[in-house]
């Protein structure tokens, strides 16, 4: 009985045995040829455009004398105005009225609603800017900034960085007389972009529309730059 119940269990140890001698060698052969290791970066600069613009209406910035509604309908007309397609383009984020104090206080109820509005480029911004102000509304932050070609772009940089790496190598490897064989290793190590997001693209732009009340505004973004890191390893001939 121990006999049959052991010899499974022994085949199981020798195959386990021999993938660990297999993976040994295939490291060892890894390690004992010679190798160049190289680091790459490279990055490019782009011009955003996707850009989103935060609106808050407040009835209290009229003091009381005209409805967040109404706002909201005068600010909807001249959007379209502007040729911005409402449902694609503007998203209500919030909508909140002081009922706290409204009961402790017995004061007026004044509401407020936030909008997000997404608009392509910096003059298209800059007209939203001016117009608004026109309208009384100018409580207006830029939030964030968006490249929509971004995941292309990604890959387009990491074929830039391999085609650094092996230009690199060949340039360590050249003085020596040897070159480049094939590809033992590669990691992608990041590819990050940095862009206006989150809180720090609470950029308040009020106020910009007054300097040129005749001419629409042309805003200029801030390039969002994107980098790729690349760790290869290439076996020497």
């Amino acid at each position: 009985m121990n006999k049959y119940l052991l010899t499974p269990l022994l085949l199981l140890a020798l195959l386990g045995l021999g993938i660990h001698n297999q993976l040994s060698a295939q490291e060892k052969n890894f390690i004992d040829q010679p190798y160049l290791e190289t680091n790459v970066r490279v990055d490019s600069l782009v011009v955003p455009d996707r850009i989103y613009l935060g609106i808050v209406i407040k009835e209290e910035d009229t003091k009381g004398r005209i409805s967040v509604e109404a706002l909201e309908n005068q600010m909807a007309a001249q959007l379209r105005s502007l040729g911005i397609d409402l449902e694609k383009q503007l998203t209500l984020m919030d909508l909140s009225s002081n009922f706290r104090d409204y009961f402790l206080r017995k004061t007026d109820v004044q509401k407020t609603k936030s909008y997000l509005l997404l608009v392509y480029d910096g003059l298209s911004a800059g007209k939203v800017i001016k117009e608004l102000e026109g309208l009384g509304i100018s409580n207006i932050q830029l939030q964030r900034t968006e490249y929509s070609g971004m995941e292309a772009l990604k890959i387009t940089l990491r074929q830039r960085a391999i085609r650094k790496a092996k230009q690199q190598g060949e340039a360590m490897l050249a003085p020596l007389g040897q070159t480049l064989g094939k590809v033992l290793y590669l990691s992608d190590l990041s590819t990050d972009y940095t862009g206006i997001q989150g809180k720090a693209g609470g950029v308040l732009v009020r106020g910009y529309a007054m300097e040129a009340a005749q001419e629409p505004l042309d805003v200029d973004f801030e390039k969002i730059r994107v980098e790729a890191s690349l760790n290869v390893k290439f076996a020497i001939q």
